[in-house]
């Protein structure tokens, strides 16, 4: 069967609401074509899934058309599944050629791209069993390759939102694999073959081994974003516009990012996030979920600075520092005098905190205004009422 050729966008849409209204249907929050890459050794492993187009809760019609197409291919979608994965071929293509005539001419540049994903599939000669077709139904653990990929790019391309996407599991998913360029290869691959390689000189260059790519390898930043070693921010990860990743010791793991422009010179572990106009100085870091925080995700305010090798652990409000060297956790204890307390207090209204001369830092979190500080001489961390403007150079960002 196949799906005429609809030649009004009336028809287009009369097209969709059949489907829509279709016993046990359901929107899905994503969905989206990929290309595949399969293992050397075995065809059937997915190694890494690239998608041309990722939608996220949005293009319902055009997730109308796609279940039409599998289904006139004798491929019927499971709606009531938390995700649905499998492979189109030719006749899919075709029935969704058809039923997108109306916008085929005017699908360039930023409208109707996913016409302009089966105008590009439609152009190829032969799409084998390399493409894929994606749909999440809900946002459960994901059971495949696929689903880990188009819930990482729904993160890094700022689809969705920070620590809102569920990605239990994905580590178990993914494979370990050598990464050369943005070619995925299985290790036993490269061990069976390691010495034929290596004398015929056809042994690659491999840039990293990791289960997920580098971030610049699947995403296209904003203009005014510098990332200056690709190494330095892992795929899953979001950058908003202005940030700039210098190189040494800085690093942007995955479900971590930035809210604004921001200097980063240290490390934003998993589930961190940075707001704007803060400067994560040279060698700091922002301790992840999984390293010291007790499953206590942080967020750093806007205009922040974390000092050269400062840890933080701790989430903070706006306008903090925390001075080069110092380490903040949960339980390190600090001095306030009363008088910088009624300081900070006057900065953070609402906020009703009784008076002691000694604070673990995690009764501070969150608050704005903070300066953390050593005293020199007696080695005791102290908290002020921070005075000073954090500002980065508008410039660079």
């Amino acid at each position: 069967m196949a799906i005429e050729t609809v030649t009004l966008t009336d028809e287009f849409k009369a097209l969709v609401a059949d489907v829509t209204s279709q016993e046990g249907y359901r929107e899905p929050i994503a969905f989206g074509i990929a290309r595949v890459d399969r293992g050397q050794k075995n065809a059937e492993k997915v190694l890494q899934a690239n998608f041309g187009l990722v939608n996220w809760k949005e293009n319902y019609g055009s997730a109308a058309v796609f279940i039409k197409a599998l289904q006139e291919a004798n491929c019927d979608v499971n709606c009531a599944a938390s995700e649905f994965v499998t492979t189109i071929n030719d006749n899919f293509v075709q029935n969704c050629m058809a039923a997108f005539a109306p916008y085929l001419a005017e699908a360039t540049g930023e409208a109707h791209k996913n016409v302009q994903v089966i105008k590009t599939l439609a152009s190829m000669e032969d799409i084998a069993k390399n493409f894929r077709i994606v749909f999440l139904f809900e946002d459960a653990n994901p059971q495949s390759v696929e689903s880990v990929y188009l819930k990482l790019y729904s993160i890094s391309l700022a689809k969705a939102p920070l620590r809102r996407v569920n990605l239990n599991g994905a580590f178990g998913i993914l494979s370990n694999v050598a990464w050369v360029g943005n070619t995925p290869y299985e290790l036993d691959y490269l061990r069976e073959n390691e010495i034929e390689m290596k004398l015929n000189g056809t042994f690659p260059k491999i840039d990293s081994v990791d289960k997920f790519p580098r971030y610049l390898q699947h995403i296209i930043p904003a203009d005014n974003t510098r990332i200056l070693e690709a190494s330095k921010v892992r795929m899953g990860a979001q950058l908003a516009a202005g940030t700039t990743v210098m190189p040494g010791a800085s690093y942007i793991n995955f479900n971590a990012g930035t809210l604004g422009p921001v200097m980063v010179e240290g490390r934003i572990s998993s589930s961190a996030i940075v707001g704007a106009g803060s400067d994560v100085g040279g060698g700091a870091s922002i301790l992840g979920v999984l390293s010291g925080t007790d499953g206590n995700p942080i967020t750093i305010g806007e205009n922040t600075l974390l000092g050269a090798n400062s840890t933080c652990g701790i989430p903070l409000g706006d306008a903090c520092i925390i001075d080069g060297g110092l380490a903040i956790f949960a339980g390190t204890k600090v001095s306030i005098t009363e008088e910088e307390l009624a300081k900070i207090i006057e900065a953070n209204p609402g906020k009703e905190i009784e008076y002691k001369n000694i604070f673990r830092a995690d009764e501070l979190q969150g608050l704005n205004g903070l300066h953390f500080r050593q005293d020199s001489t007696t080695g005791e961390i102290v908290v002020r009422r921070s005075t000073r403007e954090v500002q980065l150079n508008a410039v660079l960002h």
